[in-house]
């Protein structure tokens, strides 16, 4: 993980309208937000695993599920997800399971970053602080 300081760090934002400018640049909300935390993911590459720049946001007025909640942005960071070749020793095939598991588990959660990946997270951060000065 390498994060990146920003000038977006603690800017607040109604979460519906931030969405609306990230999700065309290609940011998702990813899978694993929490009533009160999330994050905004842009996925950078699929090279032995893969390649996030991730932004963390805190739910500061309601919860996310919440119409009108307002978020608070944290620190973007880059990160590496290196996934393991083959079968999941902990797999559960359970159609329940399945519909929300469908990934291997992690070979190494936060792999190393090549310094390319580290380049275009702060590209990407820069990119970004313009994006939501609006």
């Amino acid at each position: 993980m390498f994060e990146i300081n920003s000038t977006i760090e603690g800017k607040e934002f109604n979460l519906h309208k931030l969405e609306q400018l990230l999700k065309p640049k290609g940011y998702v909300i990813g899978g694993n937000w929490e009533y009160d935390r999330g994050f905004f993911d842009y996925k950078m590459a699929d090279d032995g695993g893969y390649q996030f720049l991730r932004v963390p946001f805190t739910a500061v007025w309601g919860e996310l599920d919440t119409p009108g909640v307002v978020v608070k942005l944290g620190t973007p960071f880059v990160l590496s997800h290196v996934y393991q070749k083959g079968l999941d020793d902990h797999a559960d095939s359970s159609n329940m399971s399945a519909s929300f598991n469908q990934f291997s588990e992690p070979e190494d959660s936060d792999g190393s970053l090549d310094e390319k990946y580290i380049q275009m997270g702060k590209d990407l951060v820069n990119e970004l602080e313009t994006i939501v000065s609006y």
